[in-house]
């Protein structure tokens, strides 16, 4: 029996869609067909203000409920197509009865076989100022390197301001594109994950003057794939 994807999207839509094209092209180059693919939209404003106010439980409460939803409507594996909400993953995955593919797991399996070792991070504030991705680099052997607290505000500005509103300025991705060199003239990074699905919108690119960037949607999609052909060949 064929698996139905489950996507937990709209934060934000653009990335969503972004998931959904990158779903059929990955998909379709490995088995010649179109996936089976479930998407609940979720909303953002909704879950951008719990992550505001710091209430974890909420987003748990929140997306355990939307992936409900999704098991109601026959997926069989789901994913979350945004970064920030893996905060909750382990949860997430406990009191879920279909299994999550998880976007921190991948990127950080990624940076590995690439022989990384220190790893730069971008992202909302809550992502790059969690235990999120530095813990799972760490058990893999690597260290993360976030940007100073005024590259993270000008990040998150951005981020929360124009990137999840589908607004991608010259003018910010050379601003981002700048933290990018001075976290490797300065920090040594190896690569740098890029860790919210809307940057990869803006930087459209596998690098920055060598630095390699690590498309966290991209990575994600090819390990649901992965999973996806390999529980089918069972």
């Amino acid at each position: 029996m064929d698996h139905t994807i489950g996507i937990i999207g709209g934060i934000s839509p653009e990335s969503t869609i972004e998931y959904y094209q990158l779903l059929l092209s990955a998909y379709g180059e490995k088995t010649g067909r179109a996936p089976l693919i479930i998407i609940n939209s979720i909303d953002i404003d909704k879950i951008a203000g719990l992550f505001s106010a710091g209430d974890l439980p909420g987003v748990t409460e929140y997306l355990s409920d939307e992936l409900q939803k999704l098991e109601r409507a026959g997926a069989t594996c789901g994913l979350i197509a945004a970064n920030t909400p893996h905060l909750v993953f382990d949860d997430l995955q406990r009191s879920s009865k279909i299994s999550l593919i998880s976007i921190v797991r991948a990127t950080c399996e990624e940076a590995k076989s690439r022989g990384f070792r220190r790893v730069g991070l971008m992202g909302t504030r809550f992502t790059m100022e969690g235990d999120l991705y530095p813990k799972a680099l760490a058990e893999a052997g690597m260290v993360t390197v976030i940007p100073s607290a005024d590259e993270r505000n000008y990040i998150h500005e951005k981020y929360m301001g124009e990137l999840i509103r589908a607004t991608f300025l010259p003018e910010t991705r050379d601003g981002l594109c700048n933290i990018v060199r001075r976290m490797k003239r300065e920090d040594s990074v190896d690569g740098v994950i890029l860790g919210g699905t809307e940057l990869p919108l803006i930087f459209r690119a596998d690098d920055i003057d060598g630095i390699p960037l690590l498309d966290t949607s991209r990575i994600h999609v090819l390990a649901v794939v992965e999973y996806v052909c390999d529980s089918n060949s069972i």
